[in-house]
């Protein structure tokens, strides 16, 4: 029995000794250690010994097993702290790492967002779920107005006598800011929106706003068209033209929508053009002075432009995405290509 527990405890330590990975290092220890193990088949069968020699070998069996578990811990420790030396194949093939970064709509608003930084412009932001003073009175937007209707506005549970909605549009975040500040000031206001509008690839009920408000003294349309090939020319990377044709919201007056030159055709007309030449793009005008008379300012006294875009549309124009619904799809696929 002696030469059996002696044998077993110079097999486990060479097992050991010779683990690579803790893998290995479990494997050994249900050997030897485990409810089937060898010691454990020999402290089972010490009832079977005789009595004069059952407590001395019990003693050395259960001291071989305590030495057994030091080994394996110790082995463990090493194993763990890496200061084993690990077994490379270099013939075996590598594992791509997947590592993580920006969502595309991310990286498209940081890039605006630099582009405006670079102009001058300040970054404001608001809240997602908006009062409809906010909303809509402070930019002009009547009661009886169609927009806010049940159809097109996400309304939300009373607050008190406050009757609140998931934002529309971002120029709620403009109405704010003019509440606390006085012109001259440059702002954009990116942020999400939610509109109750039936799914399809070219519209989504949530999405990403970007606009851009200029108020001062001496502001006039030729500085919003100005600013508008500026900053798509520097987005795009190339020359970009901008037309502006007349149009209605209940923010501005004169509005207007705002196209720019295709830039598959370069303006030649082209079938992504419908062969106009243009493509449409967004919304623009000078501010309506009923909004300055809401957010505190006297009547005519500032004058300012505010114009805004759908930033998956942009999107979709630069990296040449066909269907809005993949930027907020979740499918891994499509997010790792950029």
């Amino acid at each position: 029995m002696r030469e059996q527990l002696h044998k077993i405890y110079q097999d486990a330590a060479i097992d050991i000794s010779g683990a690579k990975k803790p893998e290995a290092l479990f494997d050994i220890e249900k050997k030897y250690l485990g409810r089937k193990g060898k010691l454990t088949e020999i402290l089972k069968s010490l009832k079977n010994i005789d009595e004069n020699e059952r407590g001395s070998i019990g003693q050395e069996a259960n001291q071989i097993k305590k030495d057994l578990e030091k080994l394996i811990s110790e082995k463990g420790k090493a194993l763990s702290s890496g200061h084993e030396e690990w077994t490379i194949d270099p013939t075996l093939s590598g594992k791509k790492q997947h590592v993580g970064s920006l969502h595309i709509l991310t990286q498209v608003r940081q890039q605006i967002e630099d582009i405006f930084l670079s102009m001058g412009f300040s970054i404001a932001d608001g809240p997602e779920i908006e009062n409809e003073f906010y909303n809509f009175d402070a930019l002009n937007i009547p009661p009886h107005h169609p927009v806010r209707d049940m159809q097109d506005t996400f309304f939300v549970k009373k607050s008190g006598k406050e009757k609140l909605a998931l934002r529309s549009q971002t120029s709620a975040i403009q109405a704010r800011y003019m509440k606390t500040h006085k012109p001259p000031f440059k702002i954009i206001s990116p942020g999400r929106c939610f509109r109750n509008e039936s799914v399809d690839s070219t519209h989504e009920h949530t999405f990403y706003q970007f606009e851009a408000l200029v108020v001062g003294d001496d502001i006039n349309v030729g500085h919003l068209k100005q600013l508008a090939q500026d900053f798509f020319s520097a987005f795009f990377q190339q020359d970009v033209r901008v037309r502006l044709r007349p149009s209605y919201f209940p923010f501005t007056e004169p509005s207007f929508e705002f196209d720019i030159s295709c830039l598959v055709c370069g303006h030649d007309g082209c079938s992504a053009c419908k062969h106009a030449g243009w493509i449409e793009l967004g919304g623009a005008g000078m501010v309506n002075q009923n909004v300055f008379v809401a957010a505190g300012y006297p009547r005519n006294k500032y004058q300012g432009f505010a114009w805004g875009f759908g930033l998956e549309r942009l999107a979709m124009m630069k990296y040449k995405i066909n269907d809005v619904r993949l930027f907020h799809g979740g499918d891994l696929r499509f997010i790792r290509q950029f």
